[in-house]
Order: C-alpha cells, then structure tokens, then sequence
C-alpha cells in the first residue's frame, strides 16, 4: 500500500494538501507526498509505502507496522476524498461513550493505573470507554474547558492508537492546577496517568501540579537549528504563563531521550527544566509503574507521531 492511500483509509485527519498533486501531514509539515513518493525532508529520509512511513516515521516495529496495515478502517479514520481535507475545514466531534466504563477501566488497572485516578478523570470528563471498540478515549480541552482533542487507544490490542478526526495535538490529554509552577512532561497518555498513580503511591497529592501528554514524542537532538517545540507544550505554555519548572518523564530509548535533549535545549534559556526518565532498568513509567505492582509489562508504545 502507497502512503497517500493509506492516509486516505487510516489517518484521513493527517492528510493536507499543499498543492494539485502534493500532500503533507498534519503532524509533520516537512513529509511531503508526490508522485507515489513520500519524502521527510528534514529528517532526510523517504519512501514509498505505507510500511516504511510506519517504520521510519512513526517508529513501529515491523510485525506492529504490518498489523496496522492488515485492520480494517474504525470509522474514527473512514475514507475521504483528500482534495476536501484542509486542516479549517475539518470537524471535531468526540466518539459516542459505551454505556460503562467497565472494559477501559479494567484495562487501565491492568495497566497499574489506581482506580482513584481513573474516577477522577472520569469525571473530569477526560476520560471515558468508546461504544464502538470500547477503546479508551483521552480528551484534551482547551483553557475554556471546551474538548479540542481526543485520543483513541485500544483496550485489546498495542496496534490501535489513533486521533480522532479533526483532533488538535495542541490541546492533547492534560490535567491542569493553575497554581503549580511545575509542570511534568510525558510522551503519552498512559504514562501520565501512571505517573499520578506514583504520586498516590509516594502519599503526594498529584492533583496539585500541571501533567502533560505529547501525544508521542518528536524530534532529532542533531537538528537544534530546525526544531520547534510539540504543538502541545507551545499550547500549555502559553495558556500556563505561571510555569516555572518542567519536568520531562520520557522514554529511555533512542527516541526518548534525544527528545528530551532537545526539549532541554529549547526550553532551559526561560525554564528550568529537569530531566528525569524512569529508572535505567525501565523503557517508560508505565513499566516502572507495572514492574513496582508485579504486573506484566507493556512491550509496546503509545506512539512517536507528536510535533
């Protein structure tokens, strides 16, 4: 399968065109495709298909980039004609919620999350089981509190991890104290949550800072030049003039950490920033989180896709 036909099929929210016959994404305005060419300028790297693009741009491993291909579209991802796409047109609408939460939130608790954690974003309203799937849904709400983001994450399978059409990554998964100064940043929404159960843990109250989710981590530590900060902590910054201190909780792979070289590059001239991955035996806090409850570990990732 070509990229631009599977961006039609399964990531129709990603697809902008840029001219008559060339597209870019969303996520990744110098990845442009043409003539059944895909090109990552500023990454130099390209491609053809749609299994490269997963692998080399989206960081799945091989049996997870074919699986992806071989699922049938979810309608949060059904066809479009990409000529109408353009990030103004689109239409945000947040998936219908399953009559409990049962499935998700026996998922998440397989996960280590502490279910005090899991009823208090319930509640919030950012957090709730899909009817169709019964996926985990991650809202992400603007400083009115009106949802601008929502992320699909499969309760059965490491494979499915989506934005809803129309999504913004600026306004991905966050929980808020405006009267913290310190603000803690993580590559996806599992981790923050296990984060906040490590602080219930620890007896500290973690509804009393700032916990942000890239929605996947970014970037190559080689290209300080180039880069600019994810969409999501532009936002959060702006809209959070009081922060003082940021914490970065990223991965301990290749990807994480030349993240969070970057990050520290960009943002230590005005904040202080602390780098502070999980232990050295741990590829992210939800295994730290899982390894500490003697739960089996997740193996996969929640995705490397973020600005």
């Amino acid at each position: 399968m070509d990229l631009l036909t599977y961006l039609q099929q399964y990531e129709p929210q990603e697809l902008v065109r840029v001219s008559r016959r060339v597209y870019s994404t969303k996520t990744h305005d110098s990845l442009k495709i043409s003539n059944g060419m895909w090109m990552w300028w500023s990454h130099g790297i390209g491609g053809k298909t749609a299994l490269e693009y997963l692998i080399k741009v989206k960081g799945l491993q091989f049996t997870d980039a074919v699986m992806t291909i071989l699922q049938e579209p979810d309608s949060a991802r059904r066809p479009v004609n990409p000529k109408i796409v353009s990030e103004t047109e689109r239409s945000f609408v947040l998936p219908k919620a399953a009559e409990s939460n049962e499935i998700m939130a026996r998922y998440l608790m397989g996960r280590g999350i502490a279910p005090e954690v899991i009823d208090r974003c319930v509640k919030s309203g950012l957090l709730y089981e899909s009817k169709r799937g019964h996926n985990v849904v991650f809202v992400g709400c603007d400083a009115r509190g009106t949802p601008r983001y929502a992320g699909l994450r499969s309760t059965g399978s490491n494979t499915f991890k989506v934005d809803v059409e129309g999504s913004e990554k600026a306004f991905a998964f966050r929980l808020v104290n405006k009267d913290s100064t310190d603000l803690h940043v993580f590559e996806g929404p599992v981790d923050l949550l296990s984060y906040a159960t490590l602080l219930q843990m620890e007896n500290k109250d973690w509804k009393k800072t700032n916990l942000l989710s890239l929605a996947g981590v970014f970037g190559n530590a080689k290209q300080k030049t180039e880069a600019k900060l994810p969409a999501a902590l532009t936002q959060f910054l702006h809209d959070h003039p009081q922060v003082k201190t940021i914490h970065l909780h990223l991965d301990r792979d290749a990807a994480g950490r030349n993240a969070a070289e970057l990050l520290t590059h960009l943002l230590s001239e005005k904040y202080t920033v602390i780098d502070s991955p999980p232990p050295s035996s741990c590829k992210d806090i939800n295994d730290h989180l899982c390894r500490l409850l003697h739960l089996p570990t997740n193996t996969k990732k929640e995705g490397r896709d973020a600005r």
